[in-house]
């Protein structure tokens, strides 16, 4: 039941409501990259311009229109309109360039890139709705740039004329190529004149970049307008050497009508101006606190609160990495604008001496400036005039300098400002995502940042308010936010709040909560709201009392200086601990209460001497004011601090307590308590107390005298005892001497203790008198050894070596363990190992511990190391001796002494043979031998294990390995070896096999060569998805290659931390792989704990290598609202809603659960990844229980009637069914009777019909047409005179008197059309005219072809060159296979007409037989059954729409023909006695020509005129009725049925199809191979026209070039018209069937595969089990041709000789010449231009040459 439940669930959640989760979000996403953003100021919707899209949200972003801008057809050299006739169009993205809202009409101003900037009319309430657009009006309407990179800005303004107000807007933009040269223009809304919509009505040449685009080059970046001025703020360089970027402010009237007061100010950012390009601006209010800043820092004179403020960002040319934010004074601005005018209308453009002004746009070199002007020039002419000079620009000398108010790294891209109680808060939109709050104050400090999701793009210039000023719109690439300006309200108590130094947020002190102040109820009152960044809260100052015993109560007065005043209404509490009550405020700032009982009071801590209770002071029960802590102290605690001198820690405690030494207790200080034993506060020198003890150190175990000096003992008994913890059983009593000495004895410290040795106990400070006793062998004091002291210690004692292995050669260290090994490292004398020396490393002597488990002590080591020597060698002797590799190891310390070990150290050395010669020795050295894995990444990480013989030879310190020369680090040690691979340093990957080393010590190196290999690190190619919760959990899949080279993958989270940070503790999050293989790995996204974490960082560890997995971003977990319905059944779906659950989930992957469905009440839970969350709780439905007595009747009774309704009903449909099947019963049978007795009829015609095909087509012969006639069908037939065409015909109309003269003129009009440069271009010169259609270039290139028919390798050389012209265009436009399908240019025809030449004597030699018998059986087989001579419809066909579709009943009469003049013999004919007079003239004709061997009578050589002769009084008739027919009881004609009998299924006679398929099917067979056989003898143009194309194929990168070309060129059109090679007629119904046929070459011949179902035509379905054999044979084919020797051009040019040789003569070459110079003629003066551009063609003088031949076949004078 339960995954029931979660399955319904899940199904509800994901499918219905996932899509739901943004219906309230604070943000809109758009499809692509955002470009503009605008606010309409009056309702508060935003307009968001895109790259192909403008949308129109209100304020919460929700979207409320929305259209497509783009992409169109575009390109930046076609002028719009855009037609077909700019060939270089495409699709072209459309970005936004510019949005204005012109609020007064309703209207928003969108320009975008395509079209060359033209700019549209949209309705403000309805984006949707286009008021104006026009792309007719040219150049003057190109307001914005077609470019990407060029920025434009814009601002609404007015123009005025003839007293006429008229609303405009300026446009500032950089310049581009194909761009407007105006950088700032002035557009009006509206016809006016000669004016039109956007037309840019100031033709002032003084402000634009035509002449100078090489030497400034824009980047505006704002626009805006103030007190009649309109400014723009842009970088660009100043020269043509200086590529520096700088920034300006320019200055113009608003109504200035011919831009002369246009003036532009340098802005210098810092000193240096070392942040010198403007990225974003804004223009606000100073306020009151950054005004007065701005004055008193003396940088940008008298600042008001109310003056507007330039706030701009910058970057830095010289540092990319940091940027800049200045400000700038609009009153500074324009008092410096103001000085540049001046110099320059009265002083020469000098300020100070100094040249300060230059005109930007001008080049003259006159002087610009003048001092004939009177001084109030610049008030009398503000606006400037056509006689004062413009355009004016300061000099960089003259700049406005500020200097930069923050700094910060990255790039600051956007900047917004707002004013806040005065205080002045600056928003800055960063290159990385982040929008930054800045408080503008004289230490100007980021103290926090929006609440807005980081996602890593960069923010939009356009960082906007709401009307309000109350949330700010952040733009990144494809996203708007909306967030609070504030987060007050997150804060929940005082500190936090002040603590985020916010200029918005406050503590609301009477409220208890963290607020505006505006939301604060009495914040106009002192002290009820303090401001953050003051960082002040309520504190309590003081109380009084400032303490209290804890045995005492009474009121306390508590100081709180900064307490707001309480009116009556209000209420004061004080609440220590759990106590509260009622509080006074008697006077300003203090809060007068009672403290609580001592019974309340908390008992007193351990080691404290008092406690501390919280205080807090309420306001109306619940609001905290301000808090702290009182301490009630304990007196009697006091002790505790110093036990052994409780007097001086009484009453020197800070409580001012008192010590009674009689009850030896410590009091509160009363003055009822007095005597000699009570000691006062503070008088510490009245206590009793021990002083000086002698002597200092005392040993353990041995007892001793000690005396001290006593004070103030008289107040205490006589009589004293001492005792620690470690002597409570043995107290001894203390003696009193003269005057205060006492004495007694005592024992405390222990010789043996870290002494456990001799040497060691000898080392002890002679202080301790501790000596070696050999009796107790232990270190004891001087006076416990009752033997004898030795001069000297024992014998060192060795108990451990490490290690008991080494190799031959030595050269490693060995650790020696053990005691009196000396006290110092100068003791070690010598050492030896199995008798080598051993070189003792001093460095390294040292004392060791280690806990005894049976005594549970310490025990003291010492340990000494050396390095080894190599082993020494065994000599050879004749008698076999034993091997010396093992021994003890001997160590002489100072004084002697010699210690030797029990344990043995081994060299790694065995003798294994002995002979009486000789003696042969086996090193059993350490021995690695395999190495795994043997291959890696080249950065290293790999973990091998190294595996051998004796690896354990020395310790692990002493072992260093190395791959290739690349450390190794080890791992560990031991019978196998692991080590971690370095980084690789090589150059080759992979590299070759390296040897692994492994070195023990300084002398032995063992190689296990060609172990190891580094391969090519992994490539990450992509992941998905590409977002999870914070939760985790979320399955993510990462693909790439050489995965499986990596041990160990992890996915690592890392926080990016800044100054805002809390947490400056490093953190990561970490998952493992969960599965791998070489392509992919799979990860659990990890869990992420950060409250503090504002971005986050997803990188992959592949052991050593790292991978930033940039664009996975984390998402807060979804959240739930609260479930709407509670209740359910088994049966319902549970709907829950909330938001975020798309952000990092898909349907599938969350899970929903609901508890068992027992439980009356249960927890709806849903889970995704590691969370889970709870929804809410549902509960079934109660079932109510009712008596048996009423649910039995109520069922039971309506079932038994609806039983008994059921059967009667039952019954009599089951008669009516029995009926009605019994008569559709015999109509089927007799249907199917029908049926077979057709089958039966169809299946013995076509037995007889294959017989008599057989034997009739044997009888024939092949009619090949003649070359010239071939040609002829071939080229012209599809020409528009048909047989009448000139090139057929052979005739033109030329005088007798000139035919010398043409004839004459025809071969130099041949020799020109020999010149490949007039050729190509008069092709192309003809190509180019749109008049040119595609039945003209068809035509031309036939009469090309014959032109040049006596030249074929020319032809072919001309057919090459265009073709190649032809792919690189197609390739170009990317679609390469669309090439050669059609005829629509000169060279396709050419190729075409090319093919036809090489492949006329292939036909005659080997296709044209079976292409023949197959056309003859097709024919035979069509007219051996009824043929509809009006529907042109057969009994007998391939295609189904000409199939007849009725079974017409014939028989078959045999004519017998006499032909007049042939004698007296008559011929036998067969005709069906349905046929019509034509069909059976027809038939005879056909016969008859075959029997006489004469083409006299071949049908397609009468004239219309005899056919109509004879046909005169021929009615012909239908042989199936027009289905209108069918039910009219007209009489029938012929054979025709009677209406009963003729109604039939036309579906079944398709299976005719299949019966002439059958009979045809052998033809078709062996037409195909004759055409794809390689095996036989291809034409060389074949070959040579494939290998052409492989090689095109191979250049442009493209296998798929021209594969149908072959057979789309010629084979499929001479299937389709065998006339074109036969002396043949084709009627109609033949040519449907060859149809078919031709089709199923087609297909055959292409890559695509062909699905077939029931709705395919029937035409596809007849050949559907036979396409993949003819594929195949297609495949061989190209196989075979590709395998088969190459044609090379000197093979083929000789056999193109060979045919121009034979059949040139036979051709009307000179008509064909003559037909080709009246396109010559006609575009004559085309083609003369053409000529006289292209510098070949003059050269050859071709322009001369075609003169000539025109002025002699037209017979008229020219200027020659």
């Amino acid at each position: 039941m339960e995954r029931w439940w979660a399955w319904h669930f899940l199904v509800a959640l994901a499918t219905v409501y996932i899509s739901l989760s943004h219906s309230k979000s604070t943000e809109f996403l758009s499809d692509s990259l955002i470009n503009n953003v605008v606010v309409d100021p009056h309702t508060g919707r935003l307009y968001v311009g895109a790259v192909n899209a403008l949308y129109q949200l209100n304020p919460d972003l929700e979207v409320e229109s929305r259209t497509e801008t783009g992409p169109k057809r575009d390109n930046r050299q076609c002028t719009p309109p855009v037609t077909d006739a700019c060939e270089e169009a495409v699709d072209t993205d459309n970005h936004n360039k510019l949005l204005l809202v012109h609020g007064t009409k309703d209207m928003l101003v969108v320009c975008g890139s395509v079209f060359r900037g033209i700019c549209s009319l949209r309705n403000l309430s309805n984006v949707e709705q286009l008021l104006y657009f026009s792309d007719t009006k040219g150049e003057k309407s190109y307001v914005a740039s077609a470019e990407e990179s060029v920025s434009v800005v814009g601002v609404m303004s007015y123009f005025t004329k003839d007293r006429d107000n008229f609303t405009v807007f300026l446009v500032g933009k950089g310049y581009g190529s194909h761009d407007s040269t105006k950088l700032i223009s002035t557009r009006i809304l509206q016809d006016y004149g000669d004016w039109v919509f956007f037309d840019n009505i100031i033709e002032a040449s003084a402000v634009q970049a035509n002449p100078f685009l090489l030497r400034y080059l824009h980047d505006f970046r704002f626009a805006f307008k103030d007190r009649g001025f309109v400014y723009f703020l842009f970088s660009r360089t100043l020269g043509v050497q200086d590529t520096k970027n700088y920034t300006f402010i320019s200055r113009m009237c608003e109504d200035d009508q011919n831009y002369y007061s246009y003036t532009e100010l340098q802005l210098n950012c810092s000193a240096t101006n070392k942040y010198n390009k403007a990225q974003a601006a804004y223009v606000a209010t100073a306020g009151e606190v950054l005004a007065k800043s701005m004055t008193q820092s003396n940088q940008y004179g008298p600042v008001s609160a109310s003056d507007k403020v330039l706030f701009v960002t910058f970057t830095s040319d010289e540092d990319p990495s940091t940027s800049a934010m200045c400000m700038y004074p609009l009153s500074s601005i324009n008092n410096m604008l103001l000085k540049i005018i001046e110099a320059c209308y009265t002083s020469n453009g000098n300020i100070n001496g100094k040249a300060a002004v230059y005109s930007p746009y001008s080049s003259k070199s006159e002087e610009l400036c003048s001092n004939k002007n009177k001084n109030d020039m610049v008030s009398k002419y503000k606006c400037g005039a056509e006689f004062l000079p413009s355009p004016l620009a300061s000099k960089a000398e003259f700049a406005l300098t500020a200097e930069s108010v923050l700094v910060r790294k990255g790039q600051m891209t956007a900047v917004a400002v707002a004013v806040e109680m005065g205080h002045t808060v600056a928003f800055l939109g960063t290159a990385t995502g982040e929008v930054q709050k800045v408080h503008l104050s004289t230490h100007p400090e980021v103290y926090g940042r929006a609440s807005a999701e980081v996602t890593g793009d960069k923010v939009n210039k356009n960082l906007l308010f709401d009307s309000s000023f109350q949330h700010l719109y952040i733009t990144t690439e494809k996203k708007i936010t909306k967030v609070p300006v504030q987060a007050c309200h997150l804060k929940t108590d005082c500190h936090s709040c002040v603590s985020m130094k916010d200029p918005y947020c406050g503590w609301c002190v009477l409220e208890g909560k963290c607020s505006r102040k505006q939301e604060c109820s009495r914040s106009t009152e002192e002290n009820t709201w303090l401001w953050s960044p003051d960082q002040q809260c309520v504190q309590i100052q003081a109380f009084n009392p400032p303490n209290l015993s804890c045995k005492k109560t009474q009121q306390v007065d508590i100081i709180i200086p900064t307490l707001p005043k309480l009116r009556s209404f209000d209420s004061l509490q004080c609440v220590f601990g759990s106590f509260i009550n009622e509080a006074v405020m008697p006077v300003d700032g203090q809060v007068t209460c009672s403290l609580p009982d001592p019974v309340e009071i908390p008992p007193t801590p351990d080691q404290q001497d008092f406690v501390s209770v919280p205080v807090k002071i309420l306001v109306n029960n619940q609001i905290e004011v301000t808090s702290g802590e009182y301490h009630f102290y304990n007196c009697a605690a006091t002790v505790r601090k110093n036990q052994n001198t409780p007097c001086i820690a009484c009453v020197t405690s800070k409580w001012g307590c008192q010590w009674n030494a009689k009850e030896h207790e410590c009091s509160d200080s009363s003055d009822a308590v007095n005597g000699e034993h009570v000691v006062k506060p503070q008088q510490s020198d009245s206590c009793p107390q021990f002083e000086s003890p002698e002597p200092l150190l005392i040993p353990v175990g041995f007892e001793i005298p000690i005396s001290f000096q006593g004070r103030n003992l008289d107040m205490m008994r006589r009589s004293f005892v001492i005792g620690t913890e470690l002597m409570k059983h043995t107290e001894d009593e203390i003696t009193q001497e003269q005057g205060s000495k006492f004495t007694f004895r005592v024992v405390l410290y222990n010789c043996s203790v870290g002494r456990e040795d001799c040497s060691l106990c000898k080392h002890a400070d002679e202080k301790y008198q501790c000596v070696w006793c050999a009796a107790s062998r232990s270190c004891v004091y001087r006076e416990l050894c009752p033997s004898p002291l030795p001069a000297q210690c024992p014998n060192p004692e060795i108990t451990d070596i490490v290690p008991r292995f080494g190799p031959l050669n030595g050269r490693i260290s060995v650790t020696i363990k053990g005691s009196n090994m000396g006290i110092k490292k100068e003791d070690i004398k010598k050492i030896t190992v199995v008798g080598v020396d051993c070189v003792h490393q001093q460095d390294r002597y040292s004392v060791s511990t280690s806990k005894s488990a049976e005594k549970r002590t310490i025990i003291y080591l010492l340990s000494v190391v050396c390095e080894i020597g190599p082993a020494k060698r065994v000599p050879p002797f004749d008698l076999p001796v034993e091997p010396t590799n093992s021994g003890a190891v001997e160590i002489e310390v100072e004084g002697g002494k010699r210690g030797r070990s029990q344990v043995k150290f081994t060299y790694r050395l065995v003798l294994l043979q002995l002979y009486s010669w000789s003696a042969e020795e086996v090193v059993w050295d350490p021995k690695p031998n395999s190495v795994h894995p043997s291959k890696g990444p080249a950065a290293g990480g790999t973990v091998i294990t190294i595996k051998g013989e004796d690896l354990d030879t020395a310790t692990k310190d002493d072992v260093a390995v190395s791959v290739g020369g690349v450390a190794c680090e080890v791992l560990s040690f031991g019978t196998h070896i692991t080590c971690k691979t370095g980084r690789y340093r090589g150059q080759k990957v992979p590299s070759d096999p390296l040897t692994v080393s492994v070195k023990y010590g300084r002398n032995t190196t063992k190689d296990v060569s060609a172990a190891y290999q580094y391969y090519e690190n992994p490539k990450i190619i992509d992941y998905y998805p590409k977002a999870s919760f914070v939760c985790g959990g979320r399955k993510i899949v990462v693909t790439g290659i050489g995965f499986d080279l990596i041990q160990r993958a992890t996915m690592k989270v890392l926080p990016s931390t800044d100054e805002f940070s809390q947490n400056t503790t490093p953190v990561e999050f970490v998952e493992e792989a969960e599965s791998k293989n070489d392509t992919a790995l799979q990860f659990q996204s990890p869990a992420v704990n950060c409250s503090d974490c504002r971005s986050l960082r997803t990188v992959l560890h592949l052991d050593n290598m790292k991978e930033e997995l940039k664009g996975f971003d984390y998402h807060p977990d979804p959240t739930f609202n609260e479930l709407k319905k509670n209740m359910i059944t088994e049966t319902s779906i549970i709907i829950v809603t909330g938001r975020g659950f798309s952000k990092a989930m898909t349907a599938r992957e969350a899970q929903a659960f609901v508890g068992d469905a027992m439980c009356h009440v249960n927890i709806l839970q849903v889970k995704f990844g590691n969370g889970m969350w709870t929804v809410g709780s549902v509960y079934y439905a109660r079932k109510e229980d009712l008596p048996l007595v009423i649910i039995i009747p109520a069922v039971i009774l309506p079932m038994l009637l609806f039983i008994a309704v059921s059967v009667y009903c039952y019954r009599r449909k089951s008669q009516q069914a029995e009926r009605e099947y019994e008569k559709v019963k015999h109509q089927l049978e007799n249907l199917e009777e029908s049926v077979r007795d057709r089958c039966k009829k169809e299946f013995t015609d076509l037995m007889i019909e294959m017989e008599d095909h057989t034997s009739d087509l044997s009888e024939a012969r092949i009619p090949f047409l003649d070359y010239k006639t071939y040609t002829d069908r071939n080229f012209f037939l599809p020409s528009k005179d048909g047989a009448n065409d000139a090139m057929i015909t052979g005739k033109i109309q030329i005088p007798e008197a000139r035919r010398a003269i043409v004839a004459q003129a025809l071969n130099q009009f041949s020799n020109l059309l020999n010149s490949k440069t007039f050729l190509i271009n008069f092709i192309h010169t003809l190509e180019s005219r749109p008049d040119f259609n595609a039945r003209s270039r068809g035509y031309f290139a036939s009469l090309l072809t014959v032109a040049l028919h006596g030249k074929l390798e020319y032809y072919t050389d001309i057919t090459r060159t265009l073709l190649l012209e032809l792919m690189d265009e197609h390739v170009q436009n990317k679609n390469p296979k669309l090439m050669l399908r059609r005829s629509e240019t000169v060279v396709e025809r050419m190729l075409c007409n090319w093919m036809s030449i090489c492949l006329y004597q292939f036909l005659r030699d080997t296709a044209g037989e079976p292409l023949y018998k197959l056309f003859k059986a097709l024919k035979h087989q069509v007219e051996k059954g009824p043929v509809d001579a009006k529907m042109k419809k057969a009994k007998y066909t391939l295609n189904d729409t000409g199939l007849l579709g009725d079974d017409v009943e014939y028989s078959v009469l045999t004519l017998q023909v006499l032909v007049h003049g042939e004698g007296p013999d008559v011929t036998p004919v067969k005709v069906l006695n349905c046929d019509t007079i034509s069909q059976v003239r027809d038939n005879a004709t056909l016969v008859l020509s075959r029997v006489l061997h004469t083409q006299s009578f071949h049908q397609h050589q009468d004239s219309y005129e005899e056919k109509n002769a004879l046909l005169e009084d021929d009615n012909t008739f239908h042989l199936v009725r027009p289905a209108d027919e069918m039910d009219e009881g007209k009489s029938k004609r012929g054979s025709m049925k009677d209406k009963a009998m003729t109604k039939a299924i036309t579906e079944i006679y398709l299976t005719r199809l299949l019966s002439v398929k059958g009979t045809l099917q052998q033809f078709v067979d062996d037409f195909f191979r004759s055409v794809l056989c390689s095996s036989s003898a291809v034409p060389p143009a074949v070959k040579y026209f494939f290998d052409f194309l492989d090689e095109q194929a191979l250049r442009h990168d493209n296998c798929s070039l021209c594969v149908l070309s072959l057979p789309l060129r010629y084979w499929v059109n001479i299937l389709r018209n065998p006339h074109f090679i036969f002396d043949v007629h084709v009627t109609e119904v033949v040519d449907a069937s060859l149809h078919v046929i031709a089709q199923t070459f087609m297909d055959a011949c292409t890559k695509t595969e062909h699905k077939l179902s029931r709705e395919s035509p029937s035409n596809k379905l007849l050949y559907a089990k036979e396409i993949s054999t003819y594929k195949k044979m297609v495949d061989d084919y190209y196989k075979g041709i590709k395998q088969m020797v190459p044609v090379s051009d000197q093979d083929m040019n000789t056999h193109l000789a060979e045919v121009s040789r034979q059949h040139t003569d036979k051709l009307n070459t000179q008509v064909a010449l003559h037909q080709l110079y009246q396109y010559a003629s006609k575009y004559y003066d085309v083609i003369i231009q053409s000529l006289d551009e292209d510098p070949a063609a003059q050269n050859k003088q071709l322009t001369l040459r075609l003169q000539q031949i025109a002025a002699a076949l037209e017979n008229k004078v020219t200027d020659l």
